[in-house]
């Protein structure tokens, strides 16, 4: 094993010393075992200790790390729950993480403005769980909302089995309290549904710890509505199941909720969770309704209909709160459920539209068997943001060199046929060599510049999102041509 570089040791022991000057107690976690924790986020595949790891507790402390470590040249990566699956949180061998776990308040709940105020740490059912009792709820729910926390929701654009309705965290994110690299501290939007001037509130979400760390968050919150209904629908083929989805869209149908689980899906979660799915159909919908009680019996007289129309063997309609729970157990649990028929899994995340499901799966399980590996399909079907689970063995690097291919090639596709390469779970360091699918140069560089406005030192979150980052300085230089039209320079940031 190499010896350690000494002068980055000593980098590293005057990073130390001046982030527990800022953060004193047990604020800075520092020694090499005490690092393993924060080596990798949900994608577990790729992993990096980083110098330090800081754990402010205010919005103060977050302001003075980020003004110290711009004024140094030390590089930040944000961090909440750790339960990205792009590596976002992926740390950097000469940078440090600032973890934002302690920030775990429910600030204010605003029922006459139908909102709350919380902490960047606060879990997604966290936010639910503070309003529930007056009969209000937080809306996007991702798999992970037991764990995942709303400031990376924020980060990431998160949105769930429910975003088809109500939308993912940018529909219901109303306000945010920001710390900029200078270590300014801005507030953007606030408690009501718009504000005017630009949509800065629209480039954070989703901006993935490139811009800022956010600090505080203002959601909207919704009365429960008065009724749900969810139907379990099998289906004798994926292709049918896929074309069902479009039917019902097309029939001016919004459920809550529409989920597709392919046999594997169906028959890991069974095995896991015990929920009655039936195991011998090909294919999975789960079909939840919501409204008044009149509004739930129409609905579902219409989707079970549809669902005949596309030759479904098997029709379930919740007769109770408690078996609707249990039809949605089994797809809450599937990640984890599919977890059990391998070692390791890449969890994919592509949109496309509706109508090309069925050819965009069929396609996905020959590229799979060209590959020689498995894939299990678990996916949110209403807004075509699908979720291959590629497996592997672990200890192959083989296999994951394959998977990683194999998942390549299906964003390919899915941009391929009108779709964009992710629909929650962000761009990363997985999906970053992928950008040019979508973006010319021209394209990205403009991000870029977007990006150089708020972090012009390049020290939040680099190597994340762009396959190559320029320097603030060479965009500025950059011409950008549009059509017949050549834009002079571009001032600097």
């Amino acid at each position: 094993m190499p010896l350690p570089d000494p002068a980055l040791l000593a980098r590293k022991a005057e990073i130390v010393r001046a982030l527990r000057r800022i953060v004193p107690g047990e604020g800075v976690v520092s020694e090499p075992v005490e690092l393993i924790p924060f080596e990798s986020d949900a994608l577990s595949a790729y992993r990096q200790a980083p110098m330090a790891v800081v754990l402010p507790e205010t919005t103060a402390q977050v302001s003075a790390v980020l003004a110290w470590c711009q004024a140094n040249g030390v590089k930040v990566v944000p961090r909440g729950a750790g339960t990205s699956l792009s590596g976002g949180a992926l740390p950097l061998a000469d940078g440090i993480v600032v973890g934002l776990s302690k920030f775990n308040r429910v600030l204010e709940v605003d029922y006459v403005n139908r909102c709350a105020v919380v902490q960047p740490g606060v879990t997604n059912l966290g936010i639910t769980a503070a309003v529930e009792t007056q009969g209000f709820y937080y809306a996007p729910d991702p798999s992970s909302q037991i764990a995942c926390t709303i400031g990376g929701n924020v980060a990431e654009n998160s949105g769930g089995v429910h975003c088809l309705k109500y939308g993912l965290t940018t529909n219901n994110l109303l306000g945010c309290e920001l710390v900029l690299m200078s270590g300014e501290v801005v507030r953007i939007g606030g408690k009501t549904l718009d504000v005017d001037g630009y949509d800065l509130l629209g480039i954070i979400t989703g901006s993935e710890g490139l811009l800022g760390v956010v600090t505080e968050v203002t959601v909207r919150i919704l009365p429960k509505p008065a009724a749900q209904r969810a139907l379990l629908l099998g289906f004798p083929s994926v292709e049918a199941a896929g074309a069902c989805v479009g039917d019902i869209i097309a029939a001016g149908i919004i459920p809550a909720g529409l989920e597709m689980m392919d046999q594997p899906a169906v028959r890991a979660a069974e095995a896991f969770v015990g929920c009655g799915y039936p195991v011998d159909s090909a294919a999975l919908l789960i079909c939840e309704l919501d409204g008044s009680e009149a509004e739930c019996d129409e609905l579902a007289g219409h989707v079970r209909l549809l669902a005949a129309q596309r030759g479904a063997d098997v029709v379930r309609v919740s007769t109770s709160d408690a078996e609707r729970q249990a039809f949605w157990a089994g797809r809450k649990a599937a990640f984890p459920a599919v977890g059990r028929l391998a070692s390791g899994y890449l969890c994919m995340d592509g949109t496309i539209p509706r109508a090309r499901l069925p050819h965009v799966l069929s396609e996905t399980y020959r590229m799979a068997g060209t590959y020689g590996l498995a894939v299990v399909n678990v996916f949110h079907a209403g807004d075509g943001n699908l979720h291959p689970l590629i497996l592997y063995d672990v200890d192959s690097p083989d296999e994951l060199e394959r998977a990683e291919a194999l998942g390549a090639d299906i964003l390919k596709l899915c941009v391929a046929v009108g779709g964009v390469l992710t629909g929650e779970h962000g761009v990363g360091v997985e999906k970053r060599d992928l950008m040019g699918e979508m973006f010319d140069p021209t394209d990205l560089a403009c991000q870029q510049r977007l990006k150089c406005a708020f972090d012009p030192g390049l020290l939040l979150n680099p190597g994340k999102v762009f396959p190559t980052l320029h320097r603030c300085a060479e965009l500025g230089r950059m011409h950008v041509h549009h059509g017949k039209l050549a834009f002079p320079d571009l001032p600097r940031f």
